[in-house]
């Protein structure tokens, strides 16, 4: 018979769900600034073979989205995210094996590559698992809740995780840190071992395809979304270097600390006024956000734009995923979540390269201009949703 929780109860279970996140979340974190640096100056390749290994990692997780959703339909959410653990746990140990053929660099690289390759995949199945695992535990009323606080996990890991690796492999070099990567995951298993699982929903499959296109609005409006960030991540410190501004190190500071305020202090809003009202606000700050960073005539306008960024973009993955959670049956949730998800990588993916060509030709601002378009036309897709919705006036 199942466990049946108050809502208190189930709230500590997320909360150490979001804990266990965070610690094994640390692995691919840690690892993120570290690796192109191993590349170039210890097996001797070149900036593209450095980046080629950071990206190979987004790269799989984008394509195995579909996959790990599946999985956590057919098995359930625990065993999916059990998994995903599993592998952080062994990609960190094959990463630790390619310091051991660093005599052999072509080897040492197939290896590394490898072994980010098995990262991206543990990724798609924990963050997938843990989310439609607490889905079903809280409840679909609490979807929002349960998305921001998975956000905060990752985030959260990203922010302490980046300058922590580069500390210890500074400090103790590559192979404690791959060691450490390959550990702290289960800390994360150790947290969520005794919770029970959720049984699967039985139900008639759909294609991955077809699922797609049930949540394409609102996987199309946080594609356009993650746009801003991206390129804030890849060209504001370039920006500010570009206009002779100091301080350019403290965008993503600015962000980080708008997005995690307003997922503390808003994360219930979703569930209670309704994700795409969310959504359609935090979408016009970030267009202001973006818009502030093109237009700046001072270091102070631009890092205020990056803050508001960050404010914005907080709330739109949940509001969206809320939205995502109404369009599916509940045996296809996680799949949804998991195609859903696919929608930021590609944008994450895309981004860089795009802005890249964007910023050659017009100089670093066109990045940020192209960020606040972006974050226009996802509020026009919101509004679309909205008014799709919106029931048709009475006719006398």
């Amino acid at each position: 018979m199942p466990e049946v929780l108050s809502f208190s109860q189930a709230y500590r279970r997320l909360l150490a769900k979001t804990a266990a996140l965070f610690l094994s979340y640390l692995a691919v974190a840690m690892s993120l600034p570290v690796t192109s640096i191993y590349v170039i100056d210890q097996l001797h390749y070149g900036n593209a073979l450095g980046g080629l290994a950071v990206g190979i990692t987004f790269f799989s997780t984008i394509l195995t989205r579909g996959y790990a959703g599946r999985l956590c339909d057919q098995q359930g959410g625990k065993a999916c995210m059990q998994r995903g653990l599993y592998l952080y746990m062994l990609a960190g140990a094959v990463c630790l094996a390619s310091s051991w053929l660093a005599d052999q660099p072509a080897l040492a690289l197939g290896v590394l590559l490898s072994g980010r390759l098995l990262l991206g995949l543990g990724e798609s199945l924990a963050i997938v698992g843990m989310a439609a695992w607490s889905i079903g535990l809280m409840g679909p009323a609490h979807s929002g809740k349960v998305m921001s606080l998975v956000g905060m996990g990752m985030y959260g890991a990203f922010a302490a995780g980046g300058p922590l690796g580069l500390l210890l492999f500074q400090q103790a070099g590559f192979q404690p840190l791959m060691l450490a990567c390959a550990l702290l995951p289960l800390a994360g298993l150790l947290l969520i071992r005794r919770f029970p699982r959720i049984a699967p929903h039985a139900g008639q499959r759909e294609s991955f395809l077809r699922i797609l296109g049930r949540i394409g609005k609102p996987g199309a409006a946080v594609f356009l979304q993650g746009v801003g960030f991206a390129g804030l991540g890849a060209f504001f410190a370039l920006y500010f270097s570009s206009r002779g501004w100091a301080w350019g190190s403290l965008g993503l500071t600015g962000f980080g600390v708008g997005f995690v305020l307003v997922r503390v202090l808003c994360g219930h809003l979703p569930d209670r006024i309704g994700g795409a009202k969310v959504a359609l606000a935090s979408l016009a700050v970030e267009a202001v956000g973006q818009w502030l960073i093109w237009s700046a005539a001072t270091p102070a306008a631009a890092l205020l734009g990056a803050l508001l960024t960050g404010v914005g973009c907080s709330m739109v993955f949940p509001g969206m995923g809320v939205e995502v959670i109404k369009r599916v049956p509940t045996h296809l949730r996680g799949s949804a979540l998991g195609g859903f998800a696919a929608f930021q990588d590609l944008a994450y993916g895309l981004t860089g390269p795009v802005a890249g060509l964007f910023a050659d030709s017009f100089g670093y601002g066109a990045v940020f201009l192209t960020g606040a378009v972006a974050a226009m036309l996802g509020m026009a897709m919101v509004a679309l949703m909205l008014a799709e919705r919106a029931p048709e006036p009475a006719r006398g």
